[in-house]
């Protein structure tokens, strides 16, 4: 009498299936670069708006040193809040490596003129001789 034996074993699959970990990792790329643009800016501030608007590509840059003043006068270098007293300082302390020595600002447009005049003074107490007012270009026309 012959015995019946079952060899289930050879029909498992034991590959896996990697395309829904593509998908996953496919969408995380696409939000991660949608998102990495925005952290440039750390400190939001509507800019003002000019006719005359020049491009300038080097305020993009990882190393740029940039100053903030917002709507209710508070100053940023950078991504951390500073007072006006300490600002010069501590943009000597960025400068102090590199050799480009200019500095952007980026200042928001209902922010009151005086404190952004006291921002504009540390800077030039740095001792920086090139300053970059930061706006956005008018695009009514």
């Amino acid at each position: 009498m012959a015995m019946a034996t079952r060899n289930e074993g050879g029909k498992v699959n034991s590959n896996i299936n990697v395309t829904p970990m593509v998908d996953v990792m496919l969408v995380l790329l696409i939000i991660f670069m949608v998102i990495t643009p925005m952290l440039g800016n750390k400190v939001n501030v509507d800019l003002p708006k000019a006719d005359a608007a020049v491009v300038m590509e080097d305020a993009n840059k990882e190393d740029a040193v940039v100053v903030a003043v917002t709507r209710d006068g508070r100053t940023f270098l950078g991504g951390d809040q500073v007072t006006v007293d300490d600002l010069g300082p501590k943009i000597v302390s960025l400068l102090e490596n590199k050799t480009n020595k200019e500095v952007f600002m980026r200042a928001d447009v209902r922010a009151n003129y005086g404190k952004v005049m006291d921002a504009v003074d540390g800077i030039r107490a740095a001792g920086v001789s090139q300053l970059g007012l930061l706006t956005e270009k008018n695009e009514d026309k």
